[in-house]
């Protein structure tokens, strides 16, 4: 089978590869999926530049996102389930083969229904953005009512972590860097957006809350937001963050938190319970089922093409997903 990989950590351009190798076969409890379009993420590009430890395999065919069609059900597996449209989650986590190839071999639960009149393009986007933004919003209560912060709501995850909260029957406000971004926040559903660039978002959220403030953040840079997010909060209220690059190991206000019971939640999609990926699977199918996803896809590449998409999400420049078109 045709295939991206590469055999140690680098740069994109130094270590990245596309060529033959040998398809793999379904064990037990296993499908194998014909993979037609693949999602770059962030952990993907991390992870070939060495965020993982120490190398551990010959080669490294990269990505956890991905959709396609079940080819071979493995032992265990309902037999039905071949010719199913898929997307499929968790693909290159802990294991060396990922969905930047023609075929994919993973657990059986891993590979999700794919609802009908979604792109194989569309379902490569779903799930780590998604699944992060439903762990991020629903591990804790519901949200019916509240007021949710969601910063970087333009973002691949904040896009829809804003619609999936809506979705919830929450009111969303949304903070971007820019006009272009603020567009896209708005086109998910944000009852509000705040540029931080531009404005006091402290002020700006607690004059949008009535000098309340939110029961709920779903947060794109925890170290780097603290100011604003230790003073927004309302009592008892939940941040649930999945990445502080700018500041990656920060002081924490604590009595700030403490006096208000304020619940902080790291979010990292690949270590959620397997009943909290699976209530991902079902609450996103669901939505997209009554209309209320949409999907941002920002760049499309080749398989041949691969270096270059690694680039373009090393480069931060690319507003929504990354879709490597396989097929």
């Amino acid at each position: 089978m045709r295939a991206g990989w590469y055999e140690k950590y680098g740069p994109a351009r130094e270590v990245i590869k596309v060529g033959e190798i040998e398809a793999p076969q379904a064990g037990p409890g296993e499908v194998r999926v014909r993979v037609h379009a693949s999602g770059v993420n962030p952990s993907d590009v991390k992870a070939r530049a060495g965020s993982r430890g120490p190398w551990r395999w010959d080669r490294v065919v990269p990505h956890s996102d991905g959709a396609g069609v079940i080819d071979q059900a493995g032992p265990g597996v309902d037999k039905a389930r071949a010719g199913e449209r898929v997307w499929l989650f968790n693909g290159q986590w802990q294991r060396p083969l990922g969905t930047a190839a023609e075929s994919i071999v993973v657990p059986d639960f891993q590979a999700v229904r794919l609802p009908a009149g979604v792109s194989f393009e569309e379902g490569a986007c779903l799930g780590i953005p998604a699944m992060t933004a439903h762990r991020a919003l629903f591990s804790d209560g519901p949200l019916r009512g509240k007021t949710v912060l969601v910063t970087g709501g333009a973002g691949a995850v904040g896009f829809y972590a804003v619609q999936l909260a809506k979705w919830a029957g929450a009111r969303v406000i949304a903070t971007v860097s820019g006009e272009a971004k603020a567009a896209r926040a708005r086109e998910a559903g944000a009852d509000a957006v705040v540029n931080y660039r531009s404005e006091d978002v402290t002020k700006r959220v607690m004059e949008l809350t009535g000098g309340a403030g939110v029961e709920h953040v779903v947060d794109v840079d925890f170290g780097e937001n603290l100011p604003v997010t230790s003073q927004v909060t309302k009592v008892n209220a939940v941040v649930a963050a999945y990445a502080s690059m700018r500041v990656r190991e920060p002081a924490l206000p604590w009595y700030t938190f403490m006096q208000k019971g304020v619940l902080i939640r790291p979010v990292f999609v690949y270590s959620m319970p397997d009943e909290a990926k699976r209530a991902a699977c079902a609450d996103i199918n669901r939505a997209i089922g009554e209309g209320r996803l949409k999907h941002l896809i920002g760049a499309r590449f080749k398989l041949a093409d691969l270096a270059a998409a690694h680039e373009a999400q090393e480069s931060d420049r690319v507003m929504g997903n990354i879709v490597v078109e396989i097929g």
